[in-house]
């Protein structure tokens, strides 16, 4: 290797650590927390302005929650440091069966899970 060569790969070397340490320094990557009742409202007023759905129902995880509102279920879904909101007839989700403390939902883009706390679908406070 040639000097300018060395001094190239040390110069992105400290690029690199540099981006690092200021990206930790401002906490950027941090943890998305569980949704809990208040959160879950604030974030459906959000997503959903026109809605006022009439019961939600939030994952056991705290990674999503489903709310309905007549025909209509309200998704929301964790997916990387936010969260993605979808709307699909509520026919679809009451007929999903949950497998193993899970239910998968068939969206055209994703595949969400949400954890249920037994396999019991809908639950009470959504049917």
């Amino acid at each position: 290797m040639d000097k300018a060569l060395l001094i190239q790969l040390g110069g992105s070397l400290a690029g690199v650590v540099l981006l690092v340490a200021i990206a930790a320094w401002f906490g950027v990557a941090r943890a998305t927390p569980p949704l809990d009742a208040e959160a879950a409202r604030a974030l459906l007023v959000v997503e959903f302005p026109d809605h006022r759905p009439d019961a939600v129902w939030i994952a056991a995880d705290g990674a999503g929650l489903i709310a309905r509102e007549g025909a209509l279920a309200l998704v929301l879904y964790r997916r990387g440091d936010g969260y993605v909101a979808r709307d699909l007839p509520w026919s679809t989700i009451a007929a999903l069966r949950p497998s193993n403390g899970r239910l998968l939902v068939r969206l055209s883009d994703a595949r969400p899970v949400f954890a249920v706390a037994d396999d019991v679908w809908p639950p009470r406070e959504l049917a």
